[in-house]
């Protein structure tokens, strides 16, 4: 699952805070296969800024 998490870009620390339900929130596929539409992603973007 580390590894998993390593190659999704999730760092060791923020991994091991993980929940076991947000782990499998992270790696479970996607319902319609589909990237989310512009306006969730810029929704989504603003609820959770990059940092940098």
């Amino acid at each position: 699952m580390l590894r998993a998490a390593a190659r999704a870009g999730v760092a060791p620390a923020d991994f091991w805070r993980l929940s076991l339900r947000e782990w499998r929130l992270l790696t479970e596929a996607p319902a319609s296969g589909l990237p989310p539409a512009r306006s969730e992603f810029e929704r989504m973007a603003e609820a959770w800024p990059d940092d940098g």
